[in-house]
């Protein structure tokens, strides 16, 4: 595994997680942190992530050149040392999604990969923790409004556990096809998704 918790690398955020560790968010090192998410992203549960048959230094090189945009953003989600997640956000407006609908001032746009279940198996409450942890990142510590998801209308599942932890859902729309020298992602037809400042932090 990599050294996803060297102390060189700073947490843009820290939360604890009642019984279940410290939740932190560290900006992703492309190359470091490869071989860890190649191995997430090649599973055939994370196909809708658009990796597949990748190969790791072909993910290390995405994230590079993410890594060189202002819009767009990713992050190691580590519990405690473990690598838990992927998080990347993005600016709705530098993005195919705000072809799609009425982009609001304080948007910001989220992906989510979980990684699989450990040895262990699910425990009771993480994913909600964890998302919780990163809700607060994304819209107390990067001071937004409101978060929009975009996940394939054939994620039942992702679609199923948004909605279940807050979010309102929008329309279906369709994500345009992107062909340009460094990206390249196919037309997606999607389930927007959101969630509010005002409903995750009611009061």
């Amino acid at each position: 595994m990599s050294d996803t918790h060297a102390p060189t690398r700073q947490a843009v955020h820290e939360q604890q997680a009642d019984g279940l560790g410290t939740i932190r968010v560290l900006p992703l090192d492309a190359r470091a942190d490869a071989e860890v998410v190649h191995g997430w992203v090649s599973e055939e549960r994370a196909s809708f992530w658009g990796m597949n048959g990748l190969t790791r230094d072909q993910v290390a090189e995405s994230y590079a050149h993410m890594d060189t945009l202002d819009t767009h953003h990713a992050y190691l989600v580590v519990r405690d040392t473990e690598p838990v997640a992927v998080l990347q956000t993005y600016e709705p407006n530098a993005d195919r999604v705000g072809h799609c609908y009425e982009v609001q001032p304080g948007d910001i746009g989220v992906h989510l990969l979980l990684a699989p279940a450990g040895a262990q198996g699910a425990r009771s409450g993480w994913t909600a923790a964890l998302v919780g942890a990163l809700v607060s990142y994304v819209l107390l510590g990067l001071d937004r409004r409101r978060i929009v998801v975009d996940p394939d209308v054939r994620n039942e599942k992702a679609v199923a556990r948004f909605l279940k932890l807050g979010f309102t859902a929008g329309p279906e729309v369709v994500l345009p096809e992107v062909d340009l020298p460094d990206v390249y992602l196919p037309e997606k037809c999607a389930q927007l998704a959101f969630l509010t400042r005002e409903v995750a932090f009611p009061g």
